[in-house]
C-alpha cells in the first residue's frame, strides 16, 4: 500500500474508533516506527490528536466567525481560479442564484455583461459588480446581515417559494463531504437549505482552507448530487474524502491559487 493511501487508512481507522497504536500495526501490517511517523504526519496536517498509544480523531472547534474585511482581504488569486472554473458551468439561458460570501462575488466578476443568463442574489457585494456593468440582477429583499452584506429572513424566504433555479452556486465558511456546509449563523444555514430546494444543481465554491473544516456550529446538509469547485493548491489528502462520496463531483482549479 502506498504510504498516502495507507495514511488516508488510519486516519479513517481512527475516526471509526481505533485509538491504540498496537491495533493500528496489527491491522496495516506495520511497525510501530512506521505508524508513529503516520500519526505524527496526519498529526502535523492537523488531522488527528496524537495521545499515549496512539492517537484520537480531531475534534471540532468552533471559530469565531471571520470578518467580512478579513475574507475580502486574501486569497484573492486563489478567489478568482475557482470563479473562473464555475463561470464555465453557466449555459445560455439559465437561471441562476449566487449565493452570499466573498468567493461567491468573485464569481459574479467573472460573468461578463454579455451573460445570457437569468440572475438572482442575496449578495449584496456581487450586486455591486452587476451594476457597475449594466447587467439585470434580481435582488431577493430581506433583513441585511451585515457581516456577509447578504440579505435573508421571512421576505427572502417568501421570495424563494416564487422561484426555481437551473443552477445555484454558494460559498461556506467550511466544506464537509460527510456533513455539509457549516455557516456562523442558523439563518444563514437554514437559507442555503432552503435555496438548496429550489435549485436543479448546486455548485459550491471553496478555497482549499475550508475544505473539511468545521470552524462554525451551524450546518447545511446536502443531500443529493453536488459539484465542489476548488483552487488548485488543494492537497490531495484535502480532496480524497469529496472524490470519494458517491453524490460528490471535484472540480480543481487550473489556475495558480496562492494568497494574496
Amino acid at each position: 500500500m502506498k504510504v498516502a493511501n495507507r495514511r488516508e487508512a488510519i486516519l479513517e481507522a481512527v475516526q471509526k474508533g481505533m485509538s491504540d497504536l498496537t491495533a493500528l500495526c496489527e491491522k496495516f501490517g506495520v511497525s510501530e516506527a512506521t505508524a508513529r511517523r503516520d500519526l505524527h504526519v496526519l498529526q502535523q496536517e492537523g488531522r488527528l490528536l496524537r495521545t499515549y498509544g496512539g492517537a484520537v480523531a480531531n475534534p471540532i472547534q468552533h471559530e469565531p466567525e471571520e470578518s467580512l474585511e478579513s475574507r475580502q482581504s486574501h486569497r484573492h488569486a486563489a478567489k478568482a481560479d475557482i470563479a473562473r472554473q464555475a463561470a464555465r458551468l453557466v449555459s445560455e439561458g439559465d437561471t441562476i442564484f449566487i449565493d452570499a460570501g466573498t468567493t461567491a462575488q468573485s464569481f459574479a466578476r467573472e460573468l461578463l455583461a454579455e451573460t445570457k443568463a437569468n440572475i438572482f442574489t442575496n449578495n449584496l457585494l456581487a450586486v455591486q459588480t452587476f451594476a457597475a456593468r449594466g447587467m439585470s440582477v434580481s435582488l431577493l429583499g430581506g433583513d441585511l446581515r451585515a457581516g456577509s452584506m447578504s440579505v435573508f429572513g421571512p421576505l427572502a424566504d417568501l421570495s424563494l417559494e416564487r422561484l426555481t433555479f437551473d443552477k445555484v452556486f454558494t460559498s461556506a465558511d467550511g466544506v464537509d463531504a460527510d456533513l455539509g456546509l457549516c455557516e456562523g449563523s442558523a439563518e444563514q444555514a437554514w437559507f442555503k437549505e432552503k435555496v438548496f430546494r429550489r435549485a436543479r444543481e448546486i455548485v459550491v465554491l471553496a478555497t482549499a482552507e475550508k475544505l473539511s473544516r468545521r470552524s462554525q456550529m451551524y450546518w447545511t446538509p446536502i443531500n443529493r448530487a453536488w459539484t465542489l469547485v476548488t483552487d488548485a493548491p488543494a492537497q490531495h489528502y484535502q480532496l480524497q474524502p469529496f472524490r470519494d462520496h458517491a453524490l460528490i463531483q471535484v472540480l480543481p482549479g487550473q489556475g495558480a491559487g496562492g494568497g494574496g
